[in-house]
């Protein structure tokens, strides 16, 4: 950073014009700190967008992944991935009263943030009042990085423990494609057919991918 002049240096650029006027590698290499002696954190922190393919590749990134960067060892990629973490949990709306869901765009804002970016298959349920407001979120399985098999049975015992009136399944993703899969709609129809039987509706099954989501009720099936 030395080689930067005061004005041109991430730090002092940020006291400057504030955060937005920042780079994505000017705002790692913050997150990072020092450099290493032969490599300053610019430099590592262009090396760390390039290995997690951009900036919405971070979340995704493992710690081996980014220790695999010359210069960065565990504590730094620590730094990176507790950043990545505050950054998720800031985006969670946290009212007094319970949420409601109205519409599948108001789930995709809670989940998103939450689950959109995991490196493995996670499927997990929304339990919700008649109301359609939030009792509480769980994750049911968690698999590998192309499948999570989910039971109804585990489903909806967790419905049925919090005295649900309907439920939001929802799982990840970790292609980033969340284009809903023979299986997926399989599975969907069958836990459907479960909540009938349970008294329980299935009012949608969301499919996450970073910043985008599949909604089985937005596009009719379901």
């Amino acid at each position: 950073m030395k080689t930067l002049s005061i004005h041109d240096r991430p730090r002092e650029k940020l006291l400057r014009l504030g955060a937005a006027g920042l780079g994505d590698n000017e705002l790692v290499a913050i997150v990072v700190g020092n450099g290493s002696q032969r490599r300053n954190a610019l430099t590592l922190a262009n090396d760390i967008l390039e290995i997690a393919g951009g900036l919405h590749g971070i979340p995704r990134a493992h710690a081996d992944d980014l220790r695999r960067v010359a210069g960065m060892g565990t504590a730094k990629a620590a730094q990176v991935l507790a950043a990545v973490e505050l950054g998720r949990r800031t985006l969670l709306q946290c009212p007094p009263a319970r949420l409601q869901f109205v519409t599948p765009r108001d789930v995709a804002g809670y989940l998103l943030p939450q689950f959109g970016s995991r490196q493995v298959e996670q499927f997990g349920v929304m339990m919700l009042d008649t109301k359609h407001r939030l009792l509480r979120t769980s994750v049911v399985s968690v698999g590998t990085l192309d499948s999570s098999p989910a039971h109804p049975r585990e489903i909806f015992r967790e419905a049925a423990s919090a005295c649900a009136a309907a439920v939001v399944l929802f799982h990840n993703h970790p292609s980033g494609d969340p284009t809903p899969s023979r299986d997926d709609i399989e599975l969907t129809r069958r836990l459907v057919q479960a909540g009938e039987i349970m008294g329980i509706d299935v009012i949608d099954h969301m499919i996450l991918a970073d910043t985008r989501y599949f909604s089985f009720r937005e596009a009719g099936k379901l």
